[in-house]
């Protein structure tokens, strides 16, 4: 007998004379019948990542500096990277991490590189447009 109450509770769902389901929850998402909106949808290009700067709009300053350091840290060793321009500090920190392998993270006026990554930020910083880069430690 409870068999039958559960089966009369789920008419909702129930197909119409056609053997299709009468009941779509979905269509109120699409705004309509999902079949029209996917038959008319275009595929959208990728959006550009944000901030996320080209090459040639990037301004560094005068001189970046890369230095090595150990203390406070437990004695793991980052790479510090001063001199960025304030407004691309983010992007670069994202951008380095990629291009480096290694993690990244913005610690107020400087880009801070998890590892001993000196020389390989320094080349990458000289393709990207820094005119002088300098090594420290």
């Amino acid at each position: 007998m409870a068999k039958k109450k559960k089966a009369e509770k789920s008419e909702g769902a129930a197909p119409d004379a056609s053997g299709e389901l009468v009941h779509n929850p979905f269509a109120a998402l699409t705004g309509g019948a999902p079949e029209a909106k996917l038959a008319s949808a275009e595929p959208e290009a990728p959006a550009e990542p944000e901030g996320d700067a080209a090459p040639g709009e990037l301004r560094f300053s005068e001189k970046v500096v890369l230095r090595r350091e150990t203390k406070g840290r437990g004695g793991k060793t980052v790479t510090r990277v001063s001199g960025l321009p304030a407004s691309h500090r983010e992007a670069l920190a994202k951008r380095m991490k990629k291009a480096l392998g290694c993690g990244a993270k913005v610690e107020g006026e400087d880009v801070i590189l998890l590892g001993s990554v000196v020389d390989r930020a320094a080349d990458w910083l000289a393709d990207e447009g820094a005119k002088r880069v300098v090594r420290g430690n």
